[in-house]
């Protein structure tokens, strides 16, 4: 649990970067959303809650956006297979939402495989809306 622990904090510290390179209220809260489901993503999917694996956050602020890196060390993530959480067999489910709001929070999300490991990027642009959202994978 110490690393499901840890990964909720991402969000603390994504609300204190977003604040500095310029978001708003609405945006921050989006952002840190989207960074906590990521980590929390990383720890329980990725990292299988295996202690000696890690997780890694990083943050890089532009003049035109904020982008943020999660990587773990995980067997990988195939984003093709992930359920649709819009689907009426999985809408009474209580997990497997994460993605879908990291794709509803940011306006770009890409999936990359490491082998070992999954490193997702998002990205939020200055002043545009989540709306504009699209996603790559690599």
């Amino acid at each position: 649990m110490r690393r499901i622990h840890r990964s909720m904090h991402c969000g603390g510290q994504a609300t204190l970067v977003a604040v500095g390179a310029g978001f708003v209220e609405d945006e921050q809260y989006h952002i840190a959303m989207a960074v906590r489901e990521a980590a929390v993503n990383a720890v329980l999917h990725g990292n299988a809650y295996d202690p000696a694996k890690r997780f890694m956050v990083a943050y890089e602020t532009t003049r035109e956006a904020l982008v943020i890196t999660i990587t773990d060390q995980g067997k990988g993530l195939d984003p093709d297979c992930l359920p649709d959480p819009l689907a009426p067999e999985n809408l009474m489910k209580g997990s497997g939402r994460g993605i879908f709001l990291i794709r509803a929070f940011m306006d770009e999300v890409k999936i990359r495989n490491t082998h070992p490991g999954t490193e997702v990027t998002l990205i939020k642009h200055k002043g545009r809306k989540a709306a504009n959202a699209k996603e790559e994978t690599q």
